[in-house]
Parts: C-alpha cells; structure tokens; sequence
C-alpha cells in the first residue's frame, strides 16, 4: 500500500464519514427542520434522523439542537457544515469533470488564439459546440509562436494560429494543422488621406508616411509589409510602435500614421479609410492546430470552425 493510499484511508475510512450525512447536515441548516430536510432531499425524516446521529457520534458531538420550532445548528455544526459545503461542491464537481471527459474526452477545452481571429471565428464555433457538449472552455490569447509552444507542451487542446507565407510553422509532432482562410492586409489611412483613391492602395504612394508598426519587428505583419515595401524602393519610417490594433486605428484615425491592418482587425472607426493594396500575396493564411487523433469535443470544433471560415470568408 502507497503512502498516498494510507493518507487516504486515514483522511476518509477512519473519519467514518459519509457524503450523504453532509448533506443531511446542509439541508438541515437551510431548511430549519429535520422534516423539511427530509422533504428536501426526498427521503422520511428518520432517515434524516439516522445520518444526523451517525455523524455526531462519528463526531463526539452534538451538532443539532431540536426543538419546537425547528432545529438549529450548534457553533460546531456551523463550522462544519461550512467545511461541509467546500467538500460537496468540490466533490460535485469533480463528478462533472469526471462524466464530462468520460463523454467528450476531456473535462476543460482549453483554446489558444490570437485576438482577431478570437473576436470573430471562435464565438459562433465555440457556442454551437457547448450547445451539443456543455464542455466547460478556457481561452488563452497569445502569438502564435507562444501558442505552438503552448500546444507542444499540452497546455492547449486547440489553436487558432496564422502564418504570412514567409516561413513554415513550426507544427509539434502529434499535431496538424488545417487551412481556414486567407485574410489579406489592408492599408489603414486618415480618411482624407489622398492615397487610395481609386479604391486601391499603391504602397509608393506612401514612402513618406509615418507608420505604426508592431512592437517586435520580425511579427508576421511587419515582416510581410516590409518585403513588400522593398519591391517599391522604401522602408516604412516606423512613427509608432503597438501590437495592439484597436490602439493602432486610433492613431490612425488622427491622421498620424499609417498603418497595415488584417481584414478580420479592421474595424470600423471614425476618421480612418481602408484600402486593399492589391498585392495578393500581402495577407495571412488564418489555420487551427489539434491533436491528430483529436476527442469528439476538439473534432467538433475543428468542423465548426471550418464552417464559420466559409461564412466569413464568403462575407
């Protein structure tokens, strides 16, 4: 026998307790009576009777005190039925937890994404799901880089990353990764900007603006537009640095800077003009990484994201 099973025989056989007498004790203390304890938990009041002495002599003390009236708990059977509470809800729990991984395959979905893709791919998918599964979900918002290491570590069931074409990403073993859509840059100005004009966005056209660029120079965005900015003789003259789009558009909107912008992040804001550039090769390619051998809950959103891509692809 393991020192861990001896902490347990110790901790709950010796104690001689039982769940059902703690919560014989609760719905004593919320109901005021043993007969409505017992109708509360749909047994006879004897029954309520029984637990209740069980648990004081397990106990050595009295924990009800009965009267005309009803009954009350003692000092010591409030303090115990507050511990009481801790242990049914943490064992309430853990049985959810447990019929949610024996159902679905695991008891949390954990997601890592990055935030436009978070805003606008994953509420729908992830509603759809829970409304099939009731899994409970946990978002972790990073890059991408962070989010493979993430995935490598078994911190996540799930990702949503992107990728400029630059380079290949960096997929752990025993994970794939799967196309969504293609989300092209657009070039963010100050509505008045007279670049754009004819709806589309000549990059020479603006060699001599000041752009906001990310605060890390080798992220996907950054590092596409300056491959395409080279093609035209020019490197942005960085005015600002965020990695933070929503800042970013407000800065723009003040006629400031200029700025390359997602489609799934350009937001509609007062003051600030998009225009795609024309260069089809200036975007990323927006995917989701999960287990090769994913559980239904994972296999259920991986589907549900391709669907909600196309819609919003087709949008």
């Amino acid at each position: 026998m393991t020192a861990r099973t001896h902490d347990v025989r110790d901790r709950v056989f010796d104690a001689g307790l039982d769940l059902r007498q703690l919560g014989v004790l609760r719905a004593i203390s919320e109901t005021g009576s043993l007969a409505a304890a017992g109708r509360a938990l749909g047994v006879s009041q004897p029954t309520i009777a029984h637990h209740l002495s069980a648990l004081e002599q397990t106990l050595t003390t009295v924990l009800v005190r009965r009267g005309p009236r009803g009954a009350v708990l003692t000092d010591i059977g409030r303090v115990f039925v507050d511990q009481a509470d801790v242990i049914l809800d943490r064992v309430a729990s853990a049985v959810q937890e447990a019929r949610t991984m024996a159902t679905w395959g695991i008891p949390t979905l954990r997601i890592g994404t990055f935030s436009s893709a978070g805003g606008v791919l994953l509420p729908a998918a992830v509603a759809d799901v829970q409304r099939h599964m009731n899994v409970p979900v946990e978002l972790h918002e990073a890059e991408t880089v962070e989010l493979l290491a993430d995935l490598a570590q078994g911190a996540l069931n799930i990702a949503l990353v992107y990728n400029d074409g630059t380079e290949p990403l960096p997929i752990p073993d025993g994970w794939r990764a799967d196309s969504l859509l293609w989300d092209p840059y657009l070039l963010a100005m100050p509505h008045d900007h007279p670049g754009g004009s004819q709806g589309v966005a000549d990059l020479a056209d603006f060699a001599e603006d000041g752009w906001i660029l990310s605060q890390q120079s080798d992220l996907m965005t950054d590092r596409s537009l300056l491959l395409a900015t080279a093609v035209h003789g020019f490197s942005p003259r960085p005015v600002l640095r965020t990695d933070d789009f929503h800042v970013a558009l407000g800065f723009v909107s003040t006629g400031f800077a200029v700025t390359m912008v997602p489609r799934l992040a350009a937001e509609p804001r007062a003051g600030v003009r998009y225009c795609p550039t024309g260069d089809p090769q200036l975007g990323r390619t927006i995917g989701v990484v999960y287990p090769v051998a994913p559980v239904p809950v994972v296999a259920a959103l991986v589907d549900r994201l391709h669907e909600q891509a196309a819609a919003v692809g087709n949008g």
